[in-house]
Formats: structure tokens, C-alpha cells, sequence
């Protein structure tokens, strides 16, 4: 007999997709499994940045209630959004492969970060992104960005395109039909030539452009940090053009860039991990969230913790940033395969000793007492994103 699994996520793009890879994971091992969409605080809070919605995790806490109430048997989120403590009698159960985890800059015309004009606007809504990018770049300016992963790319999109439109119809005499805006300079447009019709120019659009000829944006942002999973996970990856950034420079969330699968009941639990899980993803991912809980900054500090399985050891990455990101703490280190939990927990340890601890603790003081921030975007991954994002983005991996 078929048993029906009730699966709960978040109701945008990218986390119906991420949900959809994992029903048909499990539906090979003879289970049919239906996806329950649920509304979460950070989808209800449109107007505030991902950093202030709570430490428990605004897109997360709502879809494992479901699993506690008995409305759904599990439910799938971006792990980097899902707290490293307060799981109550919920486990990840699975952890498929990985996406890629890194982050990547999107520019209109695929500049790289090191390329991008002194006074460039960079739209991430990540502590993490905010203090890596002025790190790297102190001339840029970062300002905060929110929304799913094709609204933020469609807010980078919007001015240019929108200006390109009022270019033309000035070149093919339309101008009247605009009426009395005055943001077109007929004189100096009124003589540019144009290889096409400004109806053939729109019909060669994309229908993420249509849709960013249609938004108004408050800021005109020149660039965009999203996580690369979202953008693939999208499907919008080779929809805008994209340069990879540095992993020694941007190191990534941790958790950036998987999936995690949360239940309670134990058949339920061991049916998703024979499934799905990833061996090496859980161990690299698990090498990440130690750190971060043993650091005990992720809510509310600039961090970021990378892990790779290679051999008999995982190569570790971790940055620990001011929030302005002129201090730091970095290092590298290969833990050995056969107690990472403990070598990370002693790396980790090392790190709070060299400095780690106090810029965290002043980040914490600059968020509040209350502690309700958190060090990256939920759900947007560019993942979210879905990241974020969708980061993701949002969830998680925008």
C-alpha cells in the first residue's frame, strides 16, 4: 500500500521547485507525497529586511509548525536559514547534494566586482554580502534589496530597460504619445539611430525584461550579490549575465546552497535520509553550522563558513567580519575527516580567541539587545531564496 506524505514549503518560485525535487525523490521509493504551501512571517512582512524578522528563522518556523501540528509529515527549506539550535523534536532528516554555494554578481553587462565604476549601488539584502562587499570595495555603495529572485533581478533591470524604451520611441518619433514626462531629453535623443523597430525591439525581450519594463523601482541599483544555487535553481542563471565572486573573499553562508528536509516522526525521518541524503553534503554542512553555532554569531554577525570533503579531510574556510567590514578574523584549516564535529568545535574555538568573539559581540550590541537579527537573508538565496530567496534570495540562496 502507497503511503501519502504531506510535504510543507513556502509558496514562491523557487521553494515550489526545491519541494519538487524532493517529492520526486521520494515518490521512487513508493510514497506519494503532496505539497502543502504555507504562508510564513517573512512572506508576510514584504516591507522589512530579512535581518530584523527573528532569530528562529521567519521563513522556517511556520512550515515546521506544520509538522508539529501534524498538518504535514515534513518540509523543505534552504538550510541556511534553518536555525542551528531550538529545533524542538524536529531533525533534519535529509540533506540532498549540494548545489553550488558560492555567490556570484549580476551586472547587466557582466561586470565583475573588481570592474563595477567607484559609486556603483550594490543591492543585497545579506549582513554577510553588506561587509564582504565593502571589504572588497569601499568606493561601492551597498543598499538593501528584498523580494524573490526574478523581482530583485527585475528591479536591477527595470531602469535600464525603461531608458532604452524611451530612447527608441524618441528616435521613431513616438515621443508625443508619452506625454509630458520629464525624464526624456528629445534633443539629444531625437537623432539616434536604431537597427530595429521599437515593436521588434520588444517582442526580442525575455519575459523577466517585460516584466522589469513594468516595475518601478525606488533605487536604481547598478549590481546585485545573489547566491548562485538560487539563480539556477530559478532558472534564471543564464537569463542575466553573471560573474562568479572570489570564494577566499566572499566566503558563503553556511548551508548555502542545500536543502534541508525537517521531520519528527521516526519512519518518516529514515524514509527521507535513505532517500535523499548526501554523505558528503551532510558532513560538509555539518562542519559549517558547528562553527557558526559554536561561534554563536549567525543571527546577528557578517559570517561566513564554507566546507569542502576532500579525501580524508574537509577543507575549511571561515570569515568573521565587522559590520562595516574593516575588521576581520579569517583562517583556513583541514579537519580530519574522522572527528570534523569536534575539529570544528575546536577550530571555531580558536577563531572566538583571535578576535572572532569580540566582533561578533559588537555586532550584537550594533543589532540590539534583542539579539533579532540575522547575519544572512533567509529564504533567498538568491536562494531563497531563494536562497532567497530566495537565496533565495527569496529563499535562502538569493
Amino acid at each position: 500500500m502507497t503511503q501519502t506524505l504531506t510535504l510543507a514549503t513556502r509558496g514562491s518560485d523557487l521553494a515550489i521547485r526545491q519541494a519538487g525535487t524532493v517529492r520526486d525523490a521520494l515518490t521512487t521509493r513508493r510514497r506519494d507525497v503532496d505539497i502543502r504551501r504555507v504562508e510564513t512571517r517573512g512572506d508576510q512582512i514584504s516591507d522589512e529586511l530579512i535581518h530584523r524578522l527573528g532569530r528562529t528563522g521567519a521563513f522556517v518556523r511556520a512550515l515546521d509548525e506544520e509538522i508539529l501540528s501534524g498538518d504535514a509529515d515534513l518540509a523543505v527549506h534552504s538550510l541556511k536559514d534553518v536555525p542551528t539550535e531550538g529545533m524542538d523534536d524536529l531533525v533534519v532528516a535529509g540533506i540532498p547534494e549540494r548545489a553550488p554555494s558560492g555567490d556570484v554578481l549580476v551586472h547587466p553587462n557582466g561586470l565583475g566586482v573588481a570592474d563595477l565604476p567607484p559609486g556603483s549601488i550594490v543591492g543585497t539584502g545579506s549582513l554577510r554580502r553588506t561587509a564582504q562587499i565593502k571589504a572588497a570595495r569601499p568606493d561601492l555603495a551597498v543598499e538593501p534589496i528584498r523580494g524573490n529572485v526574478d523581482t530583485r533581478i527585475e528591479k536591477l533591470l527595470a531602469p535600464g530597460l525603461q531608458a532604452e524604451h524611451e530612447r527608441r520611441l524618441i528616435a521613431s518619433g513616438e515621443v508625443d504619445e508619452l506625454g509630458e514626462s520629464t525624464d526624456i531629453d528629445e534633443d539629444a535623443e531625437a537623432d539616434e539611430e536604431f537597427d530595429r523597430t521599437v515593436e521588434e525591439w520588444f517582442d526580442d525581450l525575455s519575459d523577466l525584461e517585460r516584466s522589469a519594463m513594468e516595475r518601478r523601482v525606488d533605487v536604481e541599483y547598478d549590481a546585485l550579490v545573489l547566491a548562485e544555487a538560487g539563480l539556477r535553481r530559478s532558472g534564471l542563471y543564464y537569463e542575466v549575465p553573471t560573474t562568479r565572486l572570489p570564494r577566499d573573499e566572499f566566503v558563503p553562508a553556511a548551508g548555502q546552497g542545500a536543502i534541508a528536509v525537517t521531520a519528527a516522526d521516526p519512519d518518516v525521518v529514515e524514509t527521507v535520509r535513505s532517500a535523499i541524503d548526501h554523505s558528503r553534503t551532510r558532513v560538509a554542512t555539518t562542519v559549517e553550522r558547528t562553527v557558526l553555532a559554536e561561534l554563536n554569531g549567525g543571527c546577528i554577525a557578517p559570517i561566513g563558513v564554507s566546507a569542502l570533503v576532500q579525501g580524508g579531510y574537509v577543507h575549511t574556510r571561515v570569515r568573521v567580519l565587522s559590520t562595516d567590514g574593516t575588521e576581520e578574523v579569517a583562517d583556513t584549516r583541514d579537519l580530519p575527516i574522522g572527528s570534523y564535529a569536534t575539529a570544528a568545535e575546536e577550530f571555531a574555538s580558536d577563531l572566538a580567541e583571535r578576535g572572532a568573539a569580540e566582533l561578533i559581540d559588537r555586532a550584537r550590541e550594533e543589532a540590539g539587545s534583542d539579539g533579532e537579527a540575522t547575519g544572512d537573508e533567509a529564504g533567498s538565496d538568491g536562494e531563497a531564496t531563494g536562497d532567497e530567496a530566495t537565496d533565495g534570495e527569496a529563499t535562502g540562496d538569493e
